[in-house]
């Protein structure tokens, strides 16, 4: 029986580096496609829509809600959709490539329940709360009780860690291990 997979899902809490590593990923692997999130929060500097994400507004997101368009979903943050659309994992399957998602830890379970074994799921984490602290506030975009409530949401998902396949350490200044391990994981369950 084979352990080859399809879809990878880098999963954790905001600030950690899931996109980096998704971005080495869909750069270094060519078998790789990113399966763009969609989300009702605010557009960043250097956010490109239908390349960091689908932004899309609290009524479209709820519309595509209702008739179905999502394969998982969660009001990530208060007034804050993030979500999986049904369409995206069903190109990148068609296309014979692997997927690769960046997303939520509850997300992240939802698509385990339905791909099951094709799933392989990455906990990426900080080294520790005061690094992630530093590292939302470096980029600047929450306020106070935005960044209050993320470093909350961290301190719950810790405790999912032990539901994902393997966790990734990302410790800041050493990507180039977390990238490493990323190869790894991928010589070893999907090539």
């Amino acid at each position: 029986m084979s352990n080859r997979k399809n879809i990878m899902v880098l999963a954790g809490p905001s600030g950690v580096g899931k996109s980096t590593l998704a971005k080495f990923l869909v750069d270094n692997y060519k078998q790789f496609l990113f399966s763009v999130s969609s989300t009702t929060r605010k557009m960043r500097d250097n956010d490109v829509d239908g390349v960091n994400y689908y932004f899309l507004s609290g009524k479209e997101f709820k519309k595509n809600i209702d008739i179905g368009n999502f394969i998982e979903y969660e009001e990530v943050y208060p007034g804050v959709f993030y979500g999986t659309l049904k369409s995206e994992i069903n190109k990148i399957i068609k296309s014979g490539k692997y997927t690769v998602l960046d997303i939520d830890v509850l997300g992240a379970l939802n698509i385990k329940k339905i791909y099951g074994d094709s799933v392989y799921m990455v906990f990426v984490k900080a080294e520790s709360v005061d690094s992630l602290k530093d590292r939302l506030k470096k980029r600047n975009s929450e306020t106070k009780d935005q960044l209050e409530t993320r470093i909350d949401r961290f301190k719950k998902e810790l405790e999912l860690e032990k539901l994902f396949d393997e966790t990734i350490i990302n410790e800041t200044g050493k990507l180039d291990y977390s990238k490493e391990q990323i190869s790894n994981i991928v010589n070893s369950h999907f090539i």
